[in-house]
């Protein structure tokens, strides 16, 4: 880990409990995440991750429990609220402005920064054209922190499926987040870039980030993470190092049927 503050709680999930009609999704869920640490959710299809991530980033409101995020509730509040409060993420699948440059998404990335007024930006005050300055200048940072700042002038839809990948990273950490969810981002991945990708989060939490990451490849969670949580049917199965649940039992038994070198 980081020597960023790492046994520090930065988020806990108190007994989340998810209900979609009749249907349980989340019972009971419980576990925290240390301030500059890499923590997956893994789980067989239907275990409830994306479920859990989106209670954590906003998208669902829980049925019962609490999501605390540094020291205070999330409770319920709006989306954009919780950008500002520090929790940003990627989606499985990927949401960029297709007409907008690379540069661009970042940029848009970056207003839930900005202090300036609907009337200062209106007017084009000091204040506003320094934000606009300094928002093309952390955009192209961070552009090249995930290294596509060659690609910021190409409109997003023309980029290969890798880059758009990294562009959704990039407009992510253009919000300076606290927690950073990354859903599935190495679908559709080859080895090689999956192996860059790996390389890329690890700089990610080298910065200072902490990240949560949902991920079905077994070898990459268990090759990037400091901690697993495991999820089957609504419930946590397990919680612990990589090697704690590569051997377990429960973990074992809920992968029957996947290959055992996606465990190696």
């Amino acid at each position: 880990m980081s020597d960023v503050d790492q046994y520090e709680t930065l988020q806990e999930t108190k007994d989340l409990t998810m209900k979609f009609g009749g249907l349980t999704a989340l019972d009971a869920v419980s576990f925290s995440i240390a301030r500059g640490e890499i923590l997956g959710l893994i789980g067989p299809n239907g275990a409830g991750k994306t479920t859990c991530f989106n209670a954590i980033s906003g998208v669902f409101r829980p049925t019962s429990g609490s999501v605390i995020f540094d020291g205070a509730a999330l409770g319920r509040i709006k989306r954009h609220q919780i950008t500002n409060r520090g929790i940003a993420r990627t989606f499985q699948n990927i949401r960029l402005w297709g007409e907008m440059t690379a540069l661009e998404n970042v940029v848009v990335g970056t207003d839930s920064r900005h202090k300036t007024s609907v009337p200062g930006a209106v007017f084009r005050t000091p204040r506003h054209r320094r934000e606009e300055r300094e928002a093309i200048e952390r955009a192209v940072e961070v552009l090249r922190f995930v290294g596509i700042a060659h690609r910021g002038e190409e409109k997003a839809k023309n980029l290969s499926y890798g880059d758009q990948r990294r562009l959704e990273i990039a407009r992510a950490l253009a919000t300076e987040p606290k927690l950073l969810c990354l859903d599935e981002p190495a679908a559709g991945f080859n080895p090689s870039e999956k192996a860059a990708l790996i390389d890329l989060i690890q700089a990610i939490r080298d910065r200072g980030y902490t990240v949560l990451l949902i991920e079905h490849d077994m070898r990459l969670v268990m090759g990037v993470t400091d901690r697993i949580v495991v999820l089957e049917f609504g419930r946590k199965i397990a919680e612990g190092l990589p090697s704690e649940i590569r051997e377990d039992p429960a973990v074992v038994a809920a992968y029957l049927g996947v290959p055992d070198d996606e465990l190696a």
